[in-house]
């Protein structure tokens, strides 16, 4: 799965429903007291949290939302009809911000709900005007405008754990392998250039888009993609074989992850060297070796060696279930 994690919308509540003159007639009194009924409010913009991941994708080509207008103020006192608000749903974990308003909404729950943009309110008519000093008003209001604001979407996974690492390490690769996914791989840097998610077991992974060293000052796709892990419960540092001192990749792959937010290190875990198929079954254990000497459980993985595909989704499910 690949999806839209950023979007801009455009919206509008609705404006308030003008207040009107009307009086009450009748035979004996064809002009008697004030009538005219007050208007209408304008509809709402609301936000609402969805399960649906993907459902930043509708709104590509449909970014302007209004609210109706509140009806106009009737004769013989009557109220004007209230605006319909409009409902925009959002998958849990988007992070709503009014450009304008400087506010922003944080949807963390299904079925969260926020009035993030209010209706005008409507006119008076001239019936509220009446008084004893004013008997037979003739003035009325119109109705104010409704709130409106540019609305900038981010989403923000909630993952259980994602997938972090330099382009091609063979994260897409093992998405693929231990998950439903059907993430693109080639043997190119940043084939990733939207997160994928692969469902295992019920838990979600996301596969980040490689991160490389000097990310911080903008290399590479920068740290566009990293506040998809903040959410999560724990890492999986895919660290391949291929390169020249795995340990030494995982520092450096570490600091960048600091220099964006300094809790992502205190998060667990878990190394996993992929493409051991690389390299001789002596060579993996002796990485594996050294990584226990700093406390860091590391498995060496290949997505052609389907036990070692089996250890790791053991471990990965077991260490998602310790931490609830």
């Amino acid at each position: 799965m690949s999806l839209v994690d950023e979007i801009k919308l455009s919206a509008r509540a609705g404006k308030g429903g003008d207040g009107v003159v009307r009086w009450h007639q009748s035979r004996p009194n064809p002009k008697g007291g004030p009538a005219g009924g007050d208007g209408g409010r304008g509809g709402d913009i609301k936000i609402r949290a969805v399960r649906d991941i993907m459902h930043l994708k509708k709104y590509k080509g449909n970014t302007k939302f209004n609210a109706e207008d509140g009806g106009a103020g009737g004769k013989n006192s009557l109220h004007g009809a209230d605006g319909k608000s409009i409902t925009i749903d959002l998958p849990i974990g988007s992070l709503v911000t009014l450009v304008k308003a400087e506010k922003t909404f944080e949807l963390l729950k299904e079925g969260e709900e926020h009035i993030v943009l209010r209706g005008g309110i409507g006119g008076y008519g001239n019936e509220h005007f009446k008084s004893s000093h004013n008997v037979s008003p003739t003035e009325s209001t119109e109705g104010k405008k409704g709130e409106e604001d540019t609305l900038e979407i981010e989403l923000r996974l909630i993952a259980d754990t994602g997938l972090v690492g330099y382009p091609n390490a063979g994260k897409s690769s093992l998405l693929n392998a231990i998950t439903n996914a059907h993430a693109k791989v080639g043997n190119y840097a940043f084939t990733t250039l939207d997160p994928n998610l692969g469902d295992l077991y019920g838990h979600i992974i996301a596969d980040i888009p490689g991160i490389i060293e000097g990310a911080s000052e903008g290399r590479g796709l920068g740290y566009k993609f990293l506040r998809h892990i903040n959410r999560t419960k724990a890492l999986i540092f895919c660290i391949s074989f291929e390169q020249d001192d795995v340990v030494s990749a995982y520092r450096a792959l570490l600091a960048e992850l600091k220099a964006y937010d300094e809790e992502l290190p205190k998060k667990p875990i878990l190394v996993a060297l992929t493409k051991s198929d690389l390299v001789s079954k002596a060579e993996a254990e002796a990485a594996v070796k050294i990584f226990a000497t700093k406390s860091l459980k590391a498995m060496p993985i290949s997505v052609h060696e389907p036990q070692s595909l089996k250890s790791l989704t053991d471990t990965i499910i077991t260490l998602l279930r310790s931490l609830g």
